[in-house]
């Protein structure tokens, strides 16, 4: 497909950031008008502009969208309350195994036997299908007020076992071992072990500063975190979210903080990364392999919706908020990018194969969310519950005089 307006060509990087933020603007207005996640509506927006006016990234824009991505996973993993988790472990392990496992055996099965892939792309396939989007999640579970709720904890703590459950089966199923792996676990299990009592006692010196140190020596630890992860093979995402998970209980008791973080991620990082993934969608090659695209879909969906769906119902949850459970644990986007990118790079799928899951992976993250949020909205019971995240922390911490937790004085 060619496109109707060129704009690939452009050198100007203020009018090129101009275009992708118009995108952006327009992504959030026409989300607020319609009640779609902004996410859904980004990707849409890409996958348009990417066809019709040949919006492409470049080497500024890559680094924007990966650190939006790196942010976004962070986050999501900070938004997990260690002491709800601790509560629901059962139920999250249960969930997540079983989100896991089934469309990951599931892909795989159908592109070996089905499509006739080789056996290391249908590796990859079964790794792309078996994920969930922690950034389509985490983004819906924060505009639709979820994320505090038990509810929505679960949901979380679930998409943290599914993709651990992918990034265990990429690292065993592929990794390439060698002296900077071993380098990269090491010092990333240091380091998430030691955040927690390193970023507090910072913030606590130095206060709440115009300059936000803080935030800077969370960037530094990403940063190098990342850069250690691109030097053993990996992805700089894999430790972002163990590392906001580790800090999520300073994280959920500094709001201030917490949401400054969050609104410099989701206002300028991550409409780039969600834009971005769109502009990876070919609507020619698409069509041309329309067949194994829907094929695919229906195996992941279908092969979610088997397992996941009775594991609710079998956690008492209501008819529609079991479907709204299952439809979110049926997204995807990060990891399933990021998976099926490793296998582009690495050699082990072709363009052809790439454009087939990157387009799957990319359905999945607005077709199951649509469906959730139009269809099986959460009930009451569940929105209302008593939460267990921002707010119980926030009565529990220390105040001091001025009403303020101590620490933010």
């Amino acid at each position: 497909m060619h496109a109707v307006f060129d704009i690939g060509a452009l050198q100007n990087v203020w009018l090129i950031a101009a275009i992708w933020m118009a995108l952006a603007l327009l992504g959030s207005l026409v989300s607020i008008r319609f009640g779609i996640a902004a996410a859904l509506v980004e990707i849409s927006l890409g996958i348009i502009a990417g066809n019709f006016i040949a919006l492409r990234s470049n080497v500024w824009i890559d680094f924007v969208a990966g650190f939006g991505s790196i942010m976004l996973t962070f986050l999501a993993g900070a938004e997990i309350n260690p002491s709800v988790l601790k509560r629901q472990w059962r139920p999250a392990v249960t969930i997540g195994i079983l989100s896991f496992s089934a469309p990951f055996f599931a892909a795989l099965a159908f592109a070996f036997f089905g499509a006739h892939w080789n056996p290391n792309a249908a590796k990859i396939a079964g790794i792309a299908m078996s994920t969930t989007s922690v950034a389509v999640v985490y983004a819906v579970m924060i505009e639709s007020g979820l994320a505090g709720t038990p509810f929505g904890q679960l949901i979380l703590a679930a998409c943290f076992i599914t993709d651990l459950g992918t990034v265990v089966a990429l690292g065993l199923l592929f990794a390439n071992v060698n002296a900077w792996l071993a380098l990269f676990i090491g010092v990333s299990i240091v380091v998430i072990s030691f955040a927690p009592r390193f970023v507090p006692n910072l913030y606590m010196r130095l206060g709440d500063r115009v300059s936000e140190p803080g935030a800077r020596f969370l960037f530094l630890i990403i940063f190098s975190l990342s850069g250690l992860a691109t030097l053993a093979n990996s992805e700089g995402v894999l430790p972002a979210y163990f590392l906001g998970f580790s800090c999520a209980g300073f994280l959920l008791s500094h709001t201030e903080f917490s949401r400054g973080l969050r609104r410099t991620t989701m206002s300028l990082l991550t409409p780039f990364y969600f834009i971005k993934a769109g502009t990876f969608v070919s609507l020619y090659q698409a069509a041309s392999e329309a067949w194994v695209i829907v094929a695919f879909f229906a195996v992941k969906v279908f092969a979610k919706l088997i397992a996941v769906f009775p594991a609710a119902r079998g956690l008492r949850y209501k008819g529609g908020d079991a479907a709204y459970l299952t439809l979110m644990m049926a997204t995807g986007l990060t990891f399933g990018t990021i998976s099926s990118l490793y296998g582009l790079s690495h050699g082990y799928i072709t363009q052809a194969q790439y454009t087939t899951l990157v387009t799957v992976v990319i359905l999945t993250a607005i077709i199951p969310t649509m469906i959730a949020q139009r269809h099986f909205p959460p009930s009451q019971e569940v929105t209302e519950a008593e939460s267990g995240g921002l707010e119980e922390i926030e009565v529990r911490y220390p105040r001091t005089t001025t009403g303020r937790p101590a620490g933010e004085e």
